[in-house]
């Protein structure tokens, strides 16, 4: 299992020891058993150079820092990385200071859970001396030839499920169950317990659609801002994805309201109780399923410079997926299921609202051609490979 995961994990080696030729300190960011620790311990023992790796949850390694500065002017010779570098805040304002004095890249390598504060605090302390890395669970473009894409699709992309032996409901429920007692509140989540668990499986339900902010706070017993704040943090911290609507002037009533979206489809599954393809099947979240799934595999191809957005109007056009670069609409595109595609009224209307250069139609499976509003319909792996690059 390792060898297979260090084999599929390879690009985000590459964009590691690339950004380190020229930032001071790299940030690895991305949830919780994604593969971050395993990552960097390959790095050590694959790139030249002198590494002091620190695990702030080892308690011997959190006392190796009750005096930072003593302790990391004494080891400026080496790459200082620290692991879940959140449980220590203080350390952000230090590494600016230390940074300022000796700028030479490559000097600190910090991995964290992508929590608000970690973003928050490194992005401020070290603004213009950090570059960020954030590693994805496993897509189809890794796994394209070792595990099948419904494979993917079923289990979602954690190595642990995907690559091992355990079943996959078992392996979720102490995922979660970790996560709700332990990381979120580590990472500041300020719920209880059982509010966490509650908003977590709601929100799997509401996967693909708008969010209802009232209806979350009524049923939670909270305010809709705190309802807000919530599902803003659990964003934060890579388990969903909240999907605003395409706020371009265009003289039309847009629908408001952001979508949301479970960012890993196996963690999905596990809310909706989907044990295996013959359920996934049959359940009425098929579609939506589907379409969250799609929307990750292509983020997990994109640089940062992209921004995601929907399209629906009140009058009901509507589009699954617009993407932005720089400020500029560049794709428009609708998710589909079935192999003979049908688009809607509201399809084709959001395809000439937008007038994207790029319009696809992205399926389960079919061959590829071209509809005659101009839009290219084909599958996901055709769109990766062929299309996806030339956006």
């Amino acid at each position: 299992m390792y060898l297979c995961f260090m084999h599929l994990k390879r690009k985000y080696l590459s964009k590691i020891k690339e950004n380190m030729k020229w930032f001071p300190c790299v940030v690895i960011i991305g949830p919780r058993q994604v593969g971050k620790t395993t990552l960097v311990r390959d790095m050590i023992q694959s790139t030249k150079g002198v590494f002091m790796y620190l695990d702030l949850e080892l308690d011997s390694d959190l006392d190796k820092l009750s005096d930072p500065e003593t302790f990391l002017r004494r080891h400026a010779d080496k790459t200082i990385i620290i692991d879940e570098v959140q449980r220590s805040p203080k350390l952000f304002p230090l590494l600016r200071a230390l940074i300022d004095l000796d700028n030479r890249p490559g000097r600190f390598i910090l991995l964290g859970s992508a929590s608000p504060a970690l973003i928050q605090d490194s992005s401020e302390s070290l603004a213009g001396r950090i570059a960020f890395v954030e590693v994805h669970p496993f897509d189809v473009m890794e796994t394209d030839r070792r595990i099948k894409m419904n494979q993917v699709w079923l289990k979602g992309g954690f190595p642990a499920p995907l690559l091992g032996k355990s079943p996959l409901q078992n392996w979720m429920a102490n995922y979660t169950r970790t996560y709700i007692e332990s990381d979120l509140p580590q990472l500041g989540f300020p719920a209880n317990r059982n509010v966490s668990r509650k908003i977590w499986a709601m929100l799997a339900h509401y996967h693909g659609n708008l969010v209802n902010y009232s209806e979350l706070a009524k049923s939670l017993e909270i305010s809709v801002n705190t309802a807000k704040s919530y599902v803003h943090f659990l964003e934060n911290a890579f388990l969903i994805r909240s999907l605003p609507s395409w706020h371009e002037n265009m003289g039309k009533r847009l629908v408001k309201a952001p979508k949301v979206y479970l960012r890993d489809s196996g963690i999905l599954h596990y809310f909706l109780d989907i044990a295996d393809d013959e359920a996934l099947q049959l359940h009425p979240k098929l579609g939506s399923s589907w379409e969250g799934f799609v929307i990750e595999q292509i983020a997990a191809q994109l640089e940062d410079e992209f921004r995601f957005y929907f399209y629906r109007t009140h009058d009901g056009a509507e589009l699954d997926l617009v993407l932005e670069k720089r400020g500029k609409k560049v794709a428009a595109i609708e998710i589909k299921m079935g192999s003979k595609v049908s688009l809607s009224k509201g399809n084709m209307i959001a395809f000439q609202d937008l007038n994207c250069k790029h319009q696809f139609v992205i399926t389960l499976k079919s061959d590829t051609y071209t509809l005659s509003n101009g839009a290219i319909v084909c599958d996901l792996k055709t769109f990766l490979k062929s299309y996806l690059p030339k956006i």
